[in-house]
């Protein structure tokens, strides 16, 4: 993205950026129907790039490959990004999940936006406490935004609606000496999108549950500020503890297959390792640890 010839920031909710705010050479501003203004900027220009992001730590292109790609490119390029600056795209043309995994989201329907967080030179082991810092963020604004629906983190970290998927995140950190140095969180969820055609097995979006479209803006902005609460806590170990409260499954036994050899058993989630390894207790009180991808919980 850092190539595209132009890009548009659009700063609405999170609030107007003036014509006599920058400098004449790099913009030409024209008013939205009802929200704030539209910059088109020369992308040669980082200046004006990282001024935006200090205003507002929120950047809106029209569209882009992937939000994390996209993110990633702008830090090798040299820009000096703060802390929970947050691209958000209305289409993208190749959203990754886990593991190469694709993610469907119609342009202009979803949320789909990627966070660059410093998680204060943690150490690598504990690399999967960031990972529980988001999913935790997202699963409790969408609990909050829908009351009465059963929203869970489905172990690592897709957040489901009773036993579907609303909502994705995609954690790539950046390591250094052991350390964290940063951590770009690609974040994708179903706002109000009403027909998924890829061959996802069970989507569904918060239109589909609540009948009624949601406003994006705001949303994103309550999303944000969630995970960024999170991070300013990520010694705390009730950050752990409301992980393990809104596991999906948390209680009792459920069916899963072992991806090695296809067996099938029943097993109720006895911890989720600072790892990030899952440890499920057998039926017959056996005691198995997983990684992801190792183990498939059976719908």
């Amino acid at each position: 993205c850092l190539y595209l010839e132009f890009c548009i920031v659009r700063i609405g909710y999170f609030g107007k950026i003036l014509k006599n705010q920058l400098p004449e050479k790099y913009h030409n501003l024209k008013a939205l129907k009802k929200r704030g203004c539209a910059v088109n900027l020369n992308y040669d220009t980082a200046s004006v790039f990282l001024y935006l992001c200090a205003m507002s730590k929120i950047i809106f292109l029209e569209e882009t490959d992937s939000t994390n790609t996209c993110l990633q490119k702008m830090i090798a390029a040299g820009d000096d990004l703060p802390n929970a600056t947050t691209l958000w795209v209305r289409s993208q043309s190749a959203g990754r999940g886990q593991r190469g995994n694709s993610w469907e989201s119609s342009p202009g329907k979803n949320l789909t936006f990627s966070m660059l967080m410093y998680p204060g030179q943690m150490d690598v082991s504990r690399q999967f406490v960031v990972s529980e810092a988001v999913a935790v963020a997202i699963a409790e604004v969408l609990r909050d935004s829908m009351p009465g629906h059963d929203i869970t983190v489905k172990w690592p970290n897709d957040i489901y609606a009773g036993n579907k998927k609303i909502a994705g995140i995609l954690i790539e950190n950046s390591l250094s000496d052991r350390r964290i140095a940063r951590t770009v969180a690609g974040i994708g969820v179903n706002v109000n999108q009403q027909l998924f055609l890829s061959d996802a097995p069970n989507p569904v979006s918060m239109r589909q549950l609540l009948g009624s479209d949601t406003p994006l803006e705001p949303l994103l902005q309550r999303f944000v500020e969630a995970v960024e609460e999170n991070f300013r806590n990520l010694d705390s170990p009730r950050l752990h503890e409301r992980y393990m409260a809104m596991l999906w499954r948390g209680n009792g036994f459920h069916p899963y297959a072992d991806a090695a050899d296809g067996s099938c058993f029943n097993a109720r989630i006895a911890a989720v390792e600072p790892s990030g390894h899952i440890v499920l207790e057998k039926d017959n009180g056996t005691e198995c640890r997983f990684a992801f991808k190792e183990v498939v919980a059976l719908l």
